[in-house]
């Protein structure tokens, strides 16, 4: 299950480096994942051409925002049934090149809102393919040793991002823009698409796949089964998942929360993002300390570290009303949620066996889906309801709760393997 790699007595991010494999694949899903912020930001922008400006802000955004996720919530376990049944070089590789060629078509096709709304699914649900290929190809390019150092690095990366995706949409669409006023925004999208699925192209590794002739053919909701009772006979794993799916929903929760802080601080609504930036930026540094010195940490509690962390932060909020002691708070929050996410991540790809990596991943991503949009809806209800302080002090306690509960759990098992 994991390959050599170059020999190193350093185990962090230095032997990554080293790691041809894992390079390419590390670069290639750092310009998909800038490629899929840019995209959501490009339909937006292109609504205006496909609407009347009347239309533009109410429903056309609504419905284009269903058709962004609806996917995720539908196809999110299906394309892990598929990666364990179709090379994962081919499902990466394939899904990008896919999804440029669609964005390169967009421009040729008439401007009519329903065929956005097409390519807004289409795109989305190909997404949903590419993430359990990559997470289950990690494995496969990394030593055992090094996989909280993989993992590290490409949380910190995802989260960065998210930050710079977001931050530069705009300005790089609008710069392209000036240039080429009539195909110069769907080229860039398209483009960064295909690089990142030209970068993986030199990728090779060793997967482990069934010869045998008689395997039955794909039956998505028989494998969902199949997988999702793997989960449950091994707790180890399904506790890790439920860490990260909470991990999630606190991340898609902070979203409404920051829009609260920003109205108690007496700042513009826009600038909630700062708090969510930060938060990310706490991410990336807990998740740079872990790959850089995560050996050192093997025995220590590291996601009821986290998890404490977190529930501190969010105590603490209901009392600031200070802008920078808010954002601290936000970047320590980060730092506690990459204590739980990278360890957990590490302990899912141990402990699966490689022909359940599809399942488990896609399940892993059909349930974070789901984290990142019910909570939205659900935390505008309680805030309008109880109050951002009542809020913020029940999530503290639930997040402790989750925390010290899952330790006690696992505590015996998983000082063992992360």
């Amino acid at each position: 299950m994991f390959p050599t790699e170059p020999t190193t007595v350093n185990n962090g991010f230095t032997a990554l480096l080293k790691n041809r494999g894992f390079m390419l694949l590390w670069i290639g899903q750092l310009i998909s994942q800038l490629a899929d912020k840019v995209f959501f930001v490009l339909m937006i922008a292109l609504l205006q051409l496909y609407l009347p400006t009347d239309n533009v802000a109410g429903d056309g955004r609504f419905y284009l925002y269903m058709a962004f996720t609806v996917p995720a919530m539908l196809f999110g376990s299906a394309g892990g049934v598929i990666v364990d049944r179709v090379p994962k070089k081919l499902v990466m590789v394939g899904s990008d090149a896919v999804r440029g060629v669609l964005m390169l078509l967009i421009p040729f096709l008439p401007r009519e809102f329903a065929i956005l709304l097409l390519f807004t699914f289409s795109i989305s649900t190909i997404t949903q393919f590419f993430a359990p290929a990559e997470q289950a190809s990690i494995p496969l390019l990394v030593k055992r040793e090094s996989l909280m150092a993989a993992n590290a690095l490409f949380s910190s990366t995802m989260m960065a991002a998210l930050i710079i995706g977001n931050a530069v949409a705009n300005p790089m669409l609008n710069w392209v823009e000036s240039f080429n006023k009539g195909f110069g925004k769907e080229l860039v999208v398209g483009c960064l698409y295909i690089l990142s699925a030209l970068i993986m192209m030199p990728i090779h590794f060793q997967e482990h796949r069934d010869t045998d002739k008689t395997t039955p053919a794909i039956n998505p909701w028989a494998e969902f089964l199949q997988g999702l009772r793997y989960l449950k006979r091994n707790r180890l794993v399904w506790n890790a998942m439920l860490q990260i799916v909470t991990l999630y929903c606190v991340f898609a929760a902070l979203i409404e929360l920051a829009i609260g802080m920003a109205a108690r601080l007496n700042l513009a609504p826009e600038e909630f993002s700062s708090f969510v930036a930060a938060a990310g930026v706490g991410m990336v540094i807990g998740a740079a300390i872990l790959g850089h010195s995560g050996h050192r940490f093997h025995h220590k509690p590291l996601p009821l570290i986290g998890f404490l962390m977190m529930a501190f932060s969010l105590g603490l909020f209901i009392f600031v009303n200070n802008q920078p002691v808010a954002l601290g708070l936000c970047i320590f929050l980060g730092v506690g949620a990459a204590f739980v996410n990278v360890p957990m991540q590490t302990l899912i790809q141990q402990q699966t066996p490689p022909e359940m990596h599809g399942k488990v991943f896609g399940f892993q991503n059909h349930a974070i889906n789901i984290a990142l949009t019910a909570p939205l809806l659900i935390t505008t209800k309680l805030v309008n309801g109880f109050g951002l302080s009542a809020v913020l002090l029940g999530m503290c306690i639930v997040v402790g709760v989750v925390g010290v509960w899952s330790w006690q759990n696992t505590r015996r098992v998983l000082q063992d393997v992360i």
